[in-house]
């Protein structure tokens, strides 16, 4: 329909519409995640060998039942193709990455270790990068909208 049609329609019927304003405190946060990111160390470079050394990791949603859903936090060594790491939850939160890092750390030393992920708002969030300083591991990012950077761990879900 014509702009002009549906102007004449609501003014016809009384109709009036609001537009609402852009949420500035939505755009800062954008932008703050945006600084939030790092380097792409790993630069696509899925051929290593020595075993928990490089690192990627990501969440994904599992379907169960009638349309219930799990989120899967998984952290997977790129040299051998194993997962090292995981969490299952009923909801998409921070306490996901969190624990899923706390059992990687009960399983293998994280000093000096590589971990690579996308640019999710779990792995730009502070205390997630916190967690990883605290524990001396490197942390790497995708560039922003390209998956092919994660793709050891996409190709794992």
């Amino acid at each position: 329909m014509n702009t002009k049609k549906i102007r004449r329609l609501m003014n016809k019927y009384g109709i009036k519409t609001h537009v609402r304003k852009k949420n500035p405190y939505k755009e800062i946060m954008k932008k703050t995640q945006e600084l939030s990111t790092c380097e792409n160390i790993l630069n696509r470079e899925f051929k290593q060998t020595k075993p928990l050394k490089t690192l990627c990791t990501d969440v994904t949603y599992l379907c169960y039942g009638r349309c219930k859903k799990a989120y899967l936090s998984a952290v997977k060594d790129i040299a051998t193709g194993e997962i090292v790491a995981y969490k299952v939850a009923k909801h998409l939160t921070m306490p996901i990455v969190l624990d899923t890092i706390n059992n990687l750390r009960n399983t293998i030393k994280l000093a000096n270790v590589l971990i690579h992920s996308d640019q999710g708002f779990h792995y730009t969030n502070p205390e997630y990068r916190k967690l990883l300083k605290d524990n001396n591991v490197i942390q790497s990012m995708s560039r922003k909208g390209n998956c092919i950077d994660n793709a050891s761990m996409e190709s794992f879900f």
